[in-house]
């Protein structure tokens, strides 16, 4: 595997004063932008805010407790938004997966460019389509926080222990199948 992605995880202790580069948005975003799309639609939107701008402060008053504890250290709050067909309800699929697809690319990204990316389903949808006047054919899916890594001394105890928890995943013999359900496709490789 490679290491971009071997190495990858979701932190939650940010250098609080680390500031992102237009260059440096600008190449996550577009790694967003060309993502693969369902039917070529690119039905991806993005709603950007930066630490000390209003939209980082819009987008930091709807997440939900938890992320609050530690994501205004982040850099940039991204907001991806879905502009689904209100009268094709298989573009709502799809449109969903091509979210999941651009911040897949967007993690990515930001890694390769030395930056970390969580990210967040904690948040109040409402609460973002009310404070950026997103339509009501937009749906905001997901929040991806992007940061500088913290020096793990100077976080608090409760994101230091977080932080420091070994990053595991399940087995491909547990998760990958072949000729019926349950039947691994690798033996077992823990």
């Amino acid at each position: 595997m490679h290491p971009l992605l071997a190495d990858r995880w979701s932190a939650r202790g940010y250098d609080a004063d680390a500031t992102m580069s237009d260059e440096h948005l600008q190449s996550i975003l577009e790694a967003g932008r060309w993502a693969p799309t369902g039917g070529g639609r690119q039905p991806v939107r993005f709603v950007v805010g930066r630490r000390g701008d209003p939209t980082f402060a819009g987008v930091t008053e709807a997440l939900k407790r938890g992320n609050q504890s530690w994501a205004p250290a982040a850099a940039a709050l991204i907001v991806l938004c879905t502009d689904d067909l209100p009268d094709d309800p298989k573009m709502h699929d799809y449109a969903t997966l091509d979210v999941g697809l651009a911040a897949g690319q967007m993690i990515v990204q930001a890694q390769a460019d030395g930056w970390n990316a969580h990210p967040m389903g904690g948040f109040r949808a409402p609460d973002l389509v009310q404070q950026f006047d997103i339509p009501d054919s937009v749906r905001p899916l997901l929040v991806l926080a992007i940061g500088r890594l913290a020096d793990a001394a100077a976080l608090p105890a409760d994101i230091r222990e977080r932080d420091g928890r070994e990053r595991t995943r399940l087995p491909l013999s547990e998760i990958a199948f072949a000729e019926t359900w349950g039947r691994p496709l690798v033996p077992d490789n823990r």
